[in-house]
């Protein structure tokens, strides 16, 4: 319950005490949480960007200094790997990822290097991440004397210190991430609280997150998600662009046809001891027809939990997310649930009126 330590593989806080008052600062002041367990990777060399260009989802080779995106790395099939937040600040592009993905995903930038002028390396040991959510986050960055980047996807250098600061839209529309030394990293948690902003847990993070919608690799995620199912186009992937592992499958996707599932909010009728686990199964008529990802309590939703349910569960479906003692009645949030446009894809445009000719 104290301050962060700095330690080189930090278990991070699920709560400081009240994790519903937490959630309430987020909405209506603003909380910092501990995110150090994350991994930072470091790409600095004269040709980051458009070598990073060829690697990933999104398109950099253009983006500008001192500003920040998401992206993913996808497989042959299309299906993503890894999921980062990037940030473009002084001379090097900064990627944060998931706790425990570094060494994977940085196994896979370096074999891709070959003659290109980059040198990405682990700065997980340099650089920790600190999050600052709701409306007061410019008020307390400022009164911590952090530069306030401009929303949503600014970021700047820290003055005085390596790392960066970086403007966030979620998991709430007022957001900031912190990429502070690791060794100040107590430091720094004492400045931005004393700056206004609460202590805060992972569960209140999370509990805004799956509110918003915004996935977590491998927590509401499986092997076969394709970028389509969980609401990453746009945010992570830039459907213009091409010449990156898996983009084949991104582009079909988008011109063709509809992704085989999708991403909802549902509301759980259980108490703590009966609802279901990430990874559970999601059943309709005692069939699956889905998975349950992020698991949480909202202090104003109650228990909620996202889902990759089958595109062809209507919204109004019964349904039962998890099994035995923890299965718990499931309906799916109506306003999570984007119905199916009509109008034909591009592509799938252009096969109908080819097969009219030979038709004809």
């Amino acid at each position: 319950m104290s301050a962060p330590d700095a330690v080189d593989a930090p278990a991070v806080p699920a709560h400081r005490g009240d994790p519903f008052a937490e959630q309430r600062a987020m909405t209506r002041s603003a909380a910092v949480v501990d995110r150090s367990d994350r991994g930072v990777i470091a790409v600095p060399g004269d040709d980051r960007l458009s070598w990073l260009h060829l690697l990933l989802t999104q398109h950099v080779s253009e983006l500008p200094a001192d500003t920040a995106t998401e992206t993913l790395i996808l497989d042959v099939n299309g299906r993503v790997l890894h999921h980062a937040v990037v940030a473009h600040v002084g001379d090097a592009v900064y990627l944060d990822t998931e706790p425990g993905e570094v060494p994977e995903l940085l196994g896979y930038l370096t074999k891709m290097v070959f003659w290109s002028k980059v040198e990405p390396r682990d700065a997980s040991a340099e650089l920790a991440v600190l999050s600052v959510v709701g409306p007061d986050t410019p008020a307390v960055l400022q009164a911590a004397g952090v530069p306030v980047p401009e929303r949503p996807h600014g970021a700047l250098a820290l003055p005085g210190s390596a790392g960066l600061v970086r403007r966030m839209d979620w998991p709430a529309p007022d957001a900031a991430d912190l990429l502070v030394p690791r060794a100040d990293l107590a430091t720094w948690w004492t400045r931005l609280t004393a700056a206004g902003a609460r202590p805060a847990g992972t569960m209140a993070f999370d509990a805004l997150r799956v509110e918003a919608l915004r996935p977590r690799l491998g927590v509401d995620t499986d092997e076969r998600t394709i970028p389509h199912e969980a609401g990453w186009i746009g945010s992570a992937v830039h459907l213009t662009k091409g010449c990156y592992r898996g983009q084949e499958t991104v582009a079909r996707v988008a011109n063709l046809g509809r992704p085989p599932r999708r991403l909802v909010l549902i509301h759980l009728d259980g108490g703590d001891e009966h609802l279901p686990a990430p990874g559970d199964p999601v059943l309709r008529d005692g069939r699956p027809v889905g998975r349950v990802g992020s698991v949480v309590q909202h202090h104003e939703l109650g228990p909620v939990a996202l889902a990759l349910l089958k595109r062809s569960v209507p919204a109004d479906a019964e349904l039962v997310a998890g099994e035995g003692e923890h299965a718990s009645p499931a309906t799916i949030a109506p306003e999570s649930y984007a119905p199916d446009d009509d109008t034909p894809r591009p592509g799938r445009a252009a096969q109908l009126r080819t097969g009219a000719r030979r038709s004809t």
